[in-house]
């Protein structure tokens, strides 16, 4: 099981290390205060821990969540997630108790989920980078942005799917995989972590340990990474 922390995206910047200029995203990661423990022996059937980040006042939470809070004796918070956690580690953690940025270290991979940055309902060409129309002469009729053909009449008389049309395009849970963190500033709880993550300025990441394992990684005079 792979541990996270809940994090909010500041902005995009860049560093310099041994004269190479480094793209980075800082992320505030932390602290995250345990709201909730679960145990497969308990009512839930399943081990895990509740994550909880960004306070908020009391008087923007509803009865149902002041309750929640209220039972665990931590100050309300605007964002909540549970990670899937082994029987044991669970047991490490206590309910109010602060977790920090200090839970990952310089050259360790990351995925970073977010919510990408909405862009509406959008044609072919820019949702799927469909190339257009060919023929653009007098005769051709406004069709240069279109689809196309999408099926063949009566056989099968229906549009196959995961066919590729236009639609909403963005606003949706995507993640970066196997990232790296380049800095970790334990006294203000930001990370600097190489590449871009997913979500627009100030939207909610999650930070994970990394799920595959990477075949290469390159680096670029990193203190603590590996290649």
């Amino acid at each position: 099981m792979r541990m996270a922390l809940i994090g909010k995206k500041l902005g995009v910047t860049q560093i310099f290390k041994n004269g190479a200029r480094i793209p980075v995203t800082v992320v505030e990661l932390g602290p995250n205060t345990i709201i909730q423990k679960k145990t497969r022996e308990g009512k839930d059937g399943y081990d895990a821990i509740q994550l909880g980040f960004d306070e908020k006042p009391h008087k923007k939470v509803g009865k149902a969540m002041k309750g929640h809070f209220q039972r665990a004796d931590v100050k309300p918070v605007r964002f909540i997630r549970e990670v899937r956690c082994t029987a044991e580690k669970v047991t490490e953690f206590e309910v109010g108790q602060q977790v920090s940025c200090d839970l990952f270290q310089v050259g360790e991979l990351v995925d970073v989920t977010g919510t990408s940055k909405g862009k509406g309902f959008q044609g072919v060409m820019r949702r799927h980078n469909m190339k257009g129309a060919k023929q653009k002469t007098h005769g051709t009729h406004e069709q240069f942005r279109h689809v196309g053909s999408i099926g063949c009449r009566t056989t099968p008389g229906e549009v196959d799917k995961g066919k590729r049309l236009p639609g909403q395009m963005g606003n949706t849970t995507s993640t970066t995989q196997n990232v790296q963190i380049v800095g970790v500033d334990t006294e203000n709880n930001r990370v600097l972590i190489r590449g871009s993550v997913p979500g627009a300025r100030n939207g909610y990441v999650i930070v994970k340990q990394s799920m595959k394992k990477l075949g290469r990684i390159k680096t670029i005079g990193i203190e603590g990474a590996s290649s």
